[in-house]
């Protein structure tokens, strides 16, 4: 794996001539936020060697590099998941190569179910800590080179980074809750006993990325900030049939917030 790591790495620094700061993943429905950029370069991830492909609807399948808050960012349009049946290694493969070009931070978001009852659809979470039930993408071969082989995570999620995000969304007026991620390998969305099981164990969202990224960031030292946009809800009484048409609908309408608060932390960091 790691040759393959530097064969891309190599691949877009020659293609692209550029040296990111900071990476980003955009999950289902929140693809837009490349808008705000100042784009230099595109690259789909067909013509990245040893990239996967997304397949999932609303990933565009797009590395994109430009700046954002000021800082030099690389933007994944669509990340891969476990369920699409690609291996963990591969899953996580385009985190590695964001670090081997460079990058100094992570911000990742996605889409969620929420279960906390406080929860309402299109509210933002900033995630304070994550349970995994996705195989762990550090089984397998370890290479030092990634760093230590059982990484501390203690603090997954980066807490300058999230008092940053929360004085960011108070100056800009966005309602943000703060909670547990569970990471689950779908693809089927959950079902009302899961859902209750799930909040039980000390979730307060749940979804189907995310997860995988943090662990093997965190293994490579890149402090890392993760948003959820509440996309529908798990909360007894408030269940409802759900198509991933009305996930993109909701994480469309909430992505502003996201953009904005993102925004303001890649200015300050």
């Amino acid at each position: 794996m790691l040759e393959k790591i530097k064969e891309t790495t190599s691949f877009i620094r020659e293609k692209t001539g550029f040296e990111p700061q900071a990476g980003i993943i955009l999950g289902t429905g929140l693809g837009r936020m490349v808008n705000v950029m100042d784009v230099e370069a595109v690259l789909d991830y067909e013509s990245i060697p040893n990239f996967p492909v997304s397949t999932v609807e609303g990933h565009s399948g797009r590395l994109v590099f430009g700046r954002a808050g000021g800082k030099k960012v690389v933007a994944m349009q669509g990340r891969f998941h476990y369920y699409e049946g690609y291996t963990m290694e591969q899953v996580t493969f385009p985190v590695r190569v964001m670090k081997y070009l460079g990058i100094e931070h992570l911000f990742v978001s996605n889409a969620s179910g929420g279960m906390n009852p406080a929860h309402e659809i299109g509210d933002l979470m900033i995630i304070n800590d994550h349970i995994n039930l996705i195989p762990s993408p550090l089984i397998g071969k370890h290479y030092k080179e990634f760093g230590p082989r059982f990484p501390d995570m203690s603090e997954p999620y980066d807490p300058h980074l999230i008092e940053m995000a929360r004085e960011i969304a108070g100056k800009q007026g966005i309602k943000v809750h703060e909670g547990c991620y569970v990471g689950i390998t779908g693809p089927a969305l959950e079902t009302p006993k899961e859902y209750e099981y799930l909040r039980i164990i000390g979730g307060d969202a749940v979804g189907m990325s995310t997860v995988p990224e943090i662990i093997v960031a965190r293994q490579m030292g890149l402090p890392c900030f993760a948003v959820s946009i509440i996309t529908d809800l798990g909360v007894p009484g408030k269940i409802e049939k759900v198509t991933i048409e009305d996930v993109k609908r909701a994480a469309e309408k909430a992505e502003p917030g996201i953009t904005l608060i993102m925004t303001g932390m890649l200015a300050s960091i």
